[in-house]
């Protein structure tokens, strides 16, 4: 009986696994660069790029000021709906030239994104949507791994040169701060649909590929808006998938939920109908006439040491020029210091000073 007691002992505590203590993983999406530097909040959006509007309205100003005083009383500025306006425009352009290219979703979909993100640290009134539109859709076809030449690319683009996208690459790169991954809401779509596949309850009716296809123009519809930079990509094809048919979201939620905790559904859902709100309303292009305005009056308060040929601009290539001048000088100098001296490679050590600074680090007890 003692024996039998003693079958049933298991390894000692301290061998066993203690799963308490293992940190919870991360999921992919909140390891990337979008989810810690892309994502905000709808008012901390607001707050951003109102906060650079009025930074550049502030730097452009003293820029006619100092071009010529009182230039800028009667200057008409963009605030920062209507600099929307205007990247919102020729977001509406990338997939026009997209499907001339008969480039693929992927291309299309991160195009879009850099262009978004490239104007929350810059503003159109420093560099116009255009030229920056165009460059962003040439940077996605290699980060994509989509590549075109440039000369097929701007060749193919009524009054486009490659400088005009080779000039402002490294600024949009930077701008990106070179982060070129993007996670996208049809790739998240796609995935939501395969689930759908291995559910028992739904039928093959259900799951048509007209229901796909409509949430996929849903999907295309959020780049107009700001979705991408509010929600995840999960989020968004869940919120698509609604628009299309609710039966199917909600049965996709149900098959998810289970052990999830009594607020994450809620929560889910509140995302969900703000995004169908977000698309509904906004998913649109923006009407030409107005933004035919924006544009004109962009022409009357752009930047003045941007504009080529401007008194601001000339005397801002001549101040880059003259530091460049005088790095180049000092650079001369200190070559020519260096070769004037007993030694290129510097003076001998003073043979005066060896024995002083020998005793300083013998470290030997004699």
């Amino acid at each position: 009986m003692e024996q039998a007691t003693l079958v049933p002992s298991a390894l000692p505590m301290s061998s066993q696994p203690d799963t308490t203590s293992l940190p919870e993983k991360t999921p992919l999406y909140e390891a990337s660069t979008q989810f810690k530097s892309w994502r905000f909040s709808p008012e901390r959006l607001a707050v951003v790029r109102g906060t650079l509007n009025s930074a550049a309205v502030a730097a452009i100003r003293n820029a006619f000021e100092a071009d010529e005083p009182g230039s800028s009383a009667n200057v008409s500025f963009l605030d920062a709906q209507e600099e929307h306006l205007l990247v919102k425009l020729y977001i509406a352009k990338v997939p026009q030239l997209c499907g001339h290219f008969r480039f693929p979703e992927e291309v299309e979909a991160t195009a879009i994104s850099y262009l978004k993100r490239f104007y929350l640290s810059n503003t159109v009134m420093d560099w116009h949507p255009k030229n920056v539109m165009l460059t962003a859709l040439f940077l996605a076809t290699k980060t994509t791994n989509n590549p075109i030449s440039l000369d097929s690319y701007t060749s193919n683009i009524p009054r486009t040169s490659p400088s005009d996208v080779l000039d402002l690459e490294f600024l949009v790169a930077q701008s990106l701060s070179f982060d070129f991954a993007v996670w996208h809401s049809h790739r998240a779509l796609w995935g939501l649909w395969l689930d759908l596949q291995s559910l028992s309850d739904i039928t093959e009716d259900q799951t048509s590929r007209d229901v796909y296809e409509t949430a996929l123009k849903h999907v295309r519809t959020s780049r107009f808006t700001d979705a991408e930079l509010i929600y995840s990509p999960s989020q968004i094809a869940l919120a698509t998938l609604s628009l299309a048919s609710p039966l199917l979201a909600q049965k996709w939620v149900d098959s998810k939920l289970p052990g999830v905790s009594e607020t994450s559904p809620e929560a889910l859902q509140n995302a969900v109908n703000a995004i169908k709100i977000l698309i509904t309303h906004t998913g649109y292009p923006p009407d030409v006439e107005a933004v035919r305005e924006v544009d004109r009056r962009l022409k009357l308060c752009k930047n003045p040491e941007k504009v080529v040929g401007s008194k601001a601009y000339l005397a801002r290539k001549a101040e880059v020029e003259r530091k460049a001048e005088a790095k180049r000088n000092k650079k001369a100098e200190d070559v020519r210091r260096a070769l004037e001296g007993d030694d290129p490679f510097g003076s001998a050590l003073d043979e005066g000073q060896r024995p002083q600074r020998t005793g300083e680090f013998d470290d030997d007890d004699d």
